[in-house]
């Protein structure tokens, strides 16, 4: 089999026909890529069929993995963990494996375990919205966010230069990191966003709708993801979710503390320091 690169015809399977699966086929629409498709939802494959993007779709990825010269894994993290697992029995070959997983320590960890035909690293493009499934992919999702990557020390250069050309492809730039230290910044810029959105609807009473604006509208938008895609990320990344937990809770109470003794000049010198680093941290970089 042929190595993958962007410059040829590469096979491609994309198992998992989401948000994120179906948005990397419509990217990778008008790059020369032959897709191959999964998903188990019958409706998710239908709209994949409207959208003329793969030469071949399944329900079964046993009928379409023998196939590929490159395996993207883009369901739920367990989900991508039950495939790792059987990916062995379902691909003969020696293909580039590739998730779009949220957290990347257990990926990873099973991804060591494959045999060494197998040719693994994990990816995670900080891109996104709250509305799930095929129907509301899009192409451009990519643009200009970081796609992170996760090597494993067996990772060939093959694979990593793939992944660069993805990146690339899709309009989106790579970033590198070890699976600790993703899981560590996306507990800190995805996942506890995510359960403060929760917990801001949670603690609004719904007599307060007519004032509703702009604000809280932006501010809890990622509370409409589903919970069942939530959960699973929260459970394979619980630990840096806690300590970033933690540490929101220990400023909250000190806003409370101040707030309760009248000290506004304390409490301005900190909500001046955190817009200045809030525009710090979103400098250059698209909102996902």
């Amino acid at each position: 089999m042929n190595e993958p690169d962007f410059s040829t015809s590469s096979r491609i399977a994309i198992i998992g026909l989401g948000l994120m699966g179906g948005s990397l086929a419509l990217a990778l629409r008008d790059h020369g890529q032959q897709l191959l498709g999964c998903d188990k939802d019958p409706a998710a494959l239908e709209l994949a069929q409207e959208q003329n993007l793969f030469i071949k779709l399944s329900r079964d990825p046993a009928e379409i993995l023998p196939e590929a010269e490159v395996v993207i894994l883009a369901t739920p993290v367990h989900a991508i963990l039950e495939l790792i697992k059987h990916l062995p029995g379902l691909h003969p070959g020696s293909p580039i494996v590739l998730d779009l997983g949220s957290t990347k320590t257990d990926v990873l960890r099973a991804m060591e375990k494959l045999p060494s035909r197998f040719d693994p690293l994990g990816g995670h493009p900080m891109c996104g919205k709250e509305m799930p499934g095929f129907e509301n992919a899009e192409a451009d999702i990519f643009q200009g966010a970081a796609f992170a990557f996760t090597p494993l020390d067996r990772t060939s250069t093959t694979a990593r230069s793939f992944a660069e050309q993805l990146a690339s492809a899709v309009g989106a730039h790579a970033l590198w990191l070890d699976p600790g230290t993703h899981d560590q910044w996306s507990a800190a810029t995805s996942h506890l966003p995510y359960l403060v959105a929760s917990a801001l609807v949670g603690s609004t009473p719904s007599q307060v709708k007519p004032l509703v604006g702009p604000g809280f509208r932006s501010t809890t938008r990622i509370a409409g993801t589903p919970a069942s895609i939530m959960l699973d990320v929260l459970e394979t990344n619980r630990e840096n979710v806690m300590a970033q937990l933690e540490k929101l809770l220990q400023v909250l109470k000190e806003y409370q503390q101040l707030l309760s003794s009248g000290d506004y000049a304390a409490l301005k010198s900190i909500l001046d320091m955190n817009t200045n680093e809030q525009q710090d941290l979103i400098s250059g970089q698209e909102e996902t």
